[in-house]
């Protein structure tokens, strides 16, 4: 039977599954219009794939009504196809099914910029730089990340076989074919943990998926039998996005003892409000902890840091956090399709909330610092909802600037490695390697004609653009010209003023090609002003 042809059918059913839970506000008002709109929409379904001039693709047409009616809502209410399904499965275990690397767009191709160290890629001797001309004897050329991504995914055991144009001195790329075998993949959410001083440790967490609180746990123990100087533990959440909920408590639980509350998730269905304890005895309730967080913290991990903050056990150092509060919830749907839904939202111990903006017709608006509720820590200092977690310490982002940001968008440091290691072939060594060639990256950049419109002269266009619709121009032309000289000739020292972040992306990059993530780390933690920053607050 054709569900197209039978719309009441579906209605019907439709209206039996809705509302079945108990909800804060009641739906029972709504089961007519919900009905309607069914009906409505199936009918249209059917006329536009009857009737509509040319052919359409039915699959298409309903992904993207489907994704239409969720971008209303929130950007984390998704539908996942199945063929969406193994990444998925990714974001919740840090496993899939692949070759283990990374890409970035250059130009029209796609280039190889991380394998994985120990990854079916790495072993069959894929490097980064490595252009991707085709995939099993198809054209990769124009095609975008997700759809090279698409191809390249696989059965462990299959084999997929890369067209590379490799870089070499002479500029003219060589050309190989590499076979690869296919393998089941899984992300270290701790790649690195160690001590930074002789009395300060040092944990970072890339994501919160499975096993995240038990392998932070573990680090810390080592960390403990290993150095018995050690006085302090710095947690590095920058820059991680989140991920599994019950892994924020796991978390927690090291460092707050048994049957503390962690978060409370509250949403319409009242049955599935829930409120989440530590579950087993902490490893230190004493020892002083430093969480690092920036604008890329989110979700489960500011779960932890808002929570650490709340009871005081831990202090917060770096910039606002990104501000997500809002709980997701997977709905099996039908022929292996979910849907991700934003279900509840969070709130740590003190009742905060750290969502930090509410949404309206799907667009973000921002949450008023005068519209946010005071909240107090166990020891009674003053905390705010909304507008992520506020760092107890805040720091500068000494290299959140757009020089920089020009260069890595651009590749330029990323190509610039790709020669040196060329030159270089010797893998340097990580504890004592310095960059000292930075005149030789200035000339490199020379033959590229790199050029870049900093913030100010984006700013000082939009400002001559307005004055000039409204008729202001010809008043602030003198003053304008006047600002545009003083910026450029100040950008010629650019440069020379920012050298030494431009000289620590160089020796990162430099050292993924030798040492992979955990050299990149590790020669990271040497330059990191706010990680120096940290071990002095200890």
């Amino acid at each position: 039977m054709n569900i197209l042809k039978h719309p009441k059918t579906l209605s019907f059913l439709s209206l039996g599954l809705v509302g079945l839970a108990a909800s804060r506000t009641g739906d029972h008002g709504k089961y007519f219009e919900i009905s309607k709109n069914i009906e409505i929409y199936t009918n249209l379904y059917k006329e536009l794939n009857t009737y509509y001039v040319d052919e359409v693709d039915p699959a298409k047409l309903m992904r993207t009504g489907l994704d239409a009616m969720l971008n209303s809502l929130d950007p984390y209410t998704n539908y996942i196809s199945e063929s969406d399904i193994e990444g998925y499965r990714y974001l919740m275990e840090g496993k899939y099914s692949g070759i283990g690397v990374g890409f970035a767009k250059h130009n029209d191709f796609m280039v190889v910029v991380d394998p994985a160290e120990g990854s079916p890629a790495q072993k069959a001797g894929i490097k980064a730089g490595d252009k991707i001309i085709s995939i099993d004897g198809k054209a990769a050329k124009g095609k975008d990340r997700e759809e090279v991504e698409d191809i390249l995914k696989g059965a462990p055991g299959t084999t997929v076989e890369l067209e590379i144009a490799r870089p070499t001195l002479s500029n003219i790329d060589k050309s190989l074919k590499i076979k690869i075998i296919r393998d089941e993949l899984t992300e270290q959410n701790v790649p690195y943990s160690g001590m930074i001083s002789p009395e300060v440790g040092y944990i970072v967490l890339t994501t919160f998926t499975r096993d995240a609180g038990l392998n932070v746990a573990n680090a810390f123990r080592e960390l403990k039998e290993k150095n018995p100087t050690l006085k302090g533990v710095v947690l590095d959440l920058r820059g991680n996005g989140g991920g599994l909920l019950h892994e924020a408590v796991n978390l927690c639980n090291i460092w707050i003892p048994k049957g503390q509350l962690v978060v409370t998730t509250k949403g319409k269905v009242i049955d599935w409000d829930r409120g989440y304890k530590t579950l087993n005895a902490s490893m230190d309730e004493t020892m002083p902890i430093v969480v690092l967080v920036d604008k890329g913290t989110a979700s489960a991990s500011e779960i932890v840091s808002g929570t650490l903050q709340d009871y005081d056990r831990a202090v917060i150092m770096g910039q606002r956090s990104f501000g997500k509060g809002l709980v997701q919830n997977m709905r099996d749907i039908g022929y292996n399709s979910k849907l991700k839904l934003t279900t509840a939202k969070y709130y740590v111990p003190s009742g905060r909330c750290i969502q930090a903006v509410h949404y309206e017709k799907g667009k973000p608006v921002e949450i008023a610092d005068s519209l946010r509720g005071q909240f107090k820590t166990t020891g009674g200092r003053i905390v705010l909802d909304g507008g992520g977690v506020k760092p107890d310490v805040l720091l500068d982002k000494s290299n959140d600037f757009g020089l920089l940001k020009e260069l890595k968008d651009k590749l330029l440091i990323f190509d610039y490695v790709t020669q040196y290691v060329l030159k270089n072939e010797k893998a340097p060594e990580l504890e004592t390697f310095k960059f000292g060639d930075f005149e030789a990256f200035v000339s490199f950049l020379d033959t590229k004609k790199f050029r870049y419109d900093s913030e100010s002269e984006k700013l000082l266009k939009k400002l001559k653009d307005n004055a000039e619709k409204e008729k202001y121009l010809n008043t602030i032309q003198g003053e304008l010209k006047a600002m545009e000289s003083k910026i450029q000739s100040d950008k010629k020292n650019d440069l020379l003023k920012h050298k030494a972040e431009i000289v620590s992306e160089i020796e990162r990059e430099i050292m993924a090609r030798h040492y992979f993530e955990k050299g990149q780390i590790k020669i990271t933690l040497r330059n990191d002003s706010e990680l120096t920053a940290a071990i002095f607050l200890k």
